[in-house]
């Protein structure tokens, strides 16, 4: 196959794959390349759309790759799909989710106790939501359930892995800064 019918193809792959590709996944369908040499193909596919300004680019996400518009074009999409309901997280949903992601994997137990409120129902409306999964059981007494983070998650929030969250020292600088802002606008 000529490499011209790979970027073709790979194309095709990423255009009608509902969820990121992995490497791996793409490599299973061109059983004759290196998913080196497929990484190659998707990072100058990558810098074709990117030289011509298209609408589309090619991004790794999640643990593989897939199309999306640009952040600029953001403006014209939300225009086309401002009738559109979207599907926002609570206040609750995100608090809970951000502790199994920092510090999963997590019990239920150990969740409730940060956030001192019962969470049955956030745990339950995030593994219908599956961005949240049992990870497995820990070994103490009760034997009970541990939670952490999906692909779908990763798909949700736009990252490549966990490593991409944000460092919570950088939390800790973000909000020194925003104190001293709000006490000089205070004293202005």
């Amino acid at each position: 196959m000529s490499g011209d019918n790979i970027k073709a193809v790979i194309e095709a792959l990423l255009f009608t794959s509902e969820q990121p590709l992995a490497l791996e996944k793409i490599r299973d369908v061109l059983d004759d390349l290196e998913t080196t040499e497929i990484r190659k193909v998707l990072e100058e596919l990558g810098q074709d759309y990117e030289k011509s300004n298209r609408g589309i680019r090619i991004i790794e996400i999640a643990g593989g790759f897939q199309m999306a518009t640009p952040n600029n074009l953001a403006p014209f999409l939300k225009k086309l799909y401002k009738g559109r309901r979207v599907e926002r997280l609570s206040h609750p949903a995100l608090e809970t989710l951000s502790i199994i992601a920092y510090k999963q994997p997590v019990t239920k137990l150990q969740i409730q106790s940060l956030r001192n409120v019962n969470i049955d129902g956030v745990i339950g409306n995030l593994l219908k939501k599956q961005l949240i999964r049992i990870a497995g059981r820990r070994n103490s007494p009760g034997r009970p359930y541990v939670f952490g983070t999906t692909r779908k998650f990763l798909e949700y929030f736009g990252l490549k892995s966990l490593e991409e969250l944000p460092r919570i020292e950088n939390f800790q600088e973000a909000l020194a800064t925003k104190e001293i802002i709000n006490d000089t606008k205070e004293t202005a």
